[in-house]
């Protein structure tokens, strides 16, 4: 014996219908959710004018974000800028799974690589590799401004950019 039709909605899932509201259902929530789930755009040719800039405060000093995203080669690319206060830490020692590239603009810093304290100034840089500890600390008088390039490569696992401290 075939179930009988119900009146209203009930009608969709006895009659052939349930195909169509499914595909409704579907295509409402995609057009909603859908671009939350869609990679976010790939930086193609980019400039930046320094001038245009905001520093955000923080308790050891300035950090300016200049960008954050993914490019055609790599799960991302993050360009900041942090002024150091004297007598500050950046960080605690730390490492992480991608790696960063520090350009010394101005001030005096001791930098942990390689498992020694090392003393630079302006036009220096320091290479953190993947998963190097090292930290940074302004050991100056004035405040020490510094550029960070950071760049994550793809297919890098869940967490990769997390700061791990040092010892963990």
């Amino acid at each position: 014996m075939l179930p009988q039709k119900r009146p209203g909605l009930g009608n969709m899932f006895h009659n052939g219908n349930a195909t169509i509201l499914g595909a409704t259902m579907a295509a409402a929530w995609l057009a909603i959710a859908g671009p939350a789930l869609a990679d976010p755009p790939v930086l193609g040719p980019f400039t930046y004018d320094g001038s245009q800039g905001h520093d955000q405060d923080t308790p050891v000093g300035k950090y300016r974000q200049i960008l954050k995203t993914p490019t055609a080669t790599l799960q991302e690319l993050e360009v900041h800028v942090t002024t150091l206060n004297p007598g500050q830490w950046s960080h605690q020692p730390h490492h992480h799974y991608n790696e960063e590239l520090v350009i010394i603009r101005q001030g005096t810093v001791e930098t942990l690589s390689g498992g020694v304290w090392k003393r630079l100034g302006p036009g220096s840089f320091i290479f953190n590799a993947s998963n190097s500890v090292h930290a940074l600390r302004n050991v100056g008088d004035t405040a020490a401004i510094y550029d960070v390039v950071a760049w994550t490569p793809k297919g890098a696992p869940p967490g990769a950019n997390t700061p791990i401290a040092a010892g963990q």
